[in-house]
Order: structure tokens, then sequence, then C-alpha cells
């Protein structure tokens, strides 16, 4: 994992590190990038983290799915990492777009998108919960079609 920042506070007894000020973490294809980032690594050596943005500004994440030409990259108010399972949960007006290649091809928006890198699915919640039907509060998809030669 290779991180900077403008300024690190690290706790080796708890094994946290926060990162502060233009924070951008790269670890293999994954990026994710925002005012704050939060990484705490489990007894196993695995790591979780939190991205925070500035004030009216998103947290950023993106990575490329794993044997095929295409990235997933996703903004929202707050993003959770868990590298163990390896799923990413953009939270609070939560945008997840899906590239082949450097062609936009797939968008989705909501309150909360859990993406789960391994199974290559995601589920997308509005703020609703079942409490109305406020169309600001819907999930909303754009679709492309796939071309025929594609997988």
């Amino acid at each position: 994992m290779n991180v900077e920042s403008d300024r690190l506070d690290h706790d080796d007894l708890r094994q946290v590190s926060v990162f502060v000020g233009r924070v951008v973490l790269t670890k293999g294809t994954l990026i994710l990038k925002g005012d704050r980032i939060e990484v705490r690594e489990d007894p196993q050596g695995f790591q979780f983290g939190l991205v925070i943005p500035k004030p009216g500004e998103k947290a950023f994440y993106r990575q490329k799915r794993e044997g095929v030409n295409e990235w997933i990259e996703g903004q929202a108010d707050r993003i959770e990492y868990d590298g163990k399972a390896d799923v990413v949960t953009l939270i609070r007006d939560a945008r997840l777009r899906r590239y082949m290649g450097t062609q936009l091809n797939d968008e989705f928006t909501g309150e909360r998108i859990v993406y789960e890198n391994p199974k290559d699915q995601f589920s997308i919640f509005s703020g609703n919960d079942n409490r109305g039907d406020k169309a600001s509060n819907r999930v909303r998809a754009v679709l492309t079609p796939k071309r025929q030669n594609q997988p």
C-alpha cells in the first residue's frame, strides 16, 4: 500500500494510521482519494479504510476488475473499504460507474452502494427505506447494452 498526504498520525499500538490533506491511497489497482483516510489493520494483517472528503467534495474510489478491461469508479460523501472481504461501501449521495476501457458503460446512483469485488456484484439502496416515494431518493441506473463480442 502506498499513501501520499499532507500529514500522518500513526498509533502503532492500535495499528491505526490517519492520513490528512489531499490523501491518495494506492494498493494494486485500488485507488482511494479524500481529505482524510483512516486505515486500521487487524491482527491477521487485513486493512480497513474510511475515506472522508473535504466539506462540499466527494470521496473517490477506483479499481480495475479482475481479468477484463473494465474499471469500477465511485464517489460518495463517505467511503468504507473492507480489505478482508474486498468490499467497498459508498455512503450518502453515492455514484458508481463502470468503464469498459475508457468508455463509460453503466452508471448507478443511490444513498448507499455496496460493491463486492470478488463476486462482481453490487447492491444499491435508496434513502427511502420504504417510507415514501420521493423521486430524489430513488435508486437510478443507466445501463448500456453490451456489444455481441463483449463478455
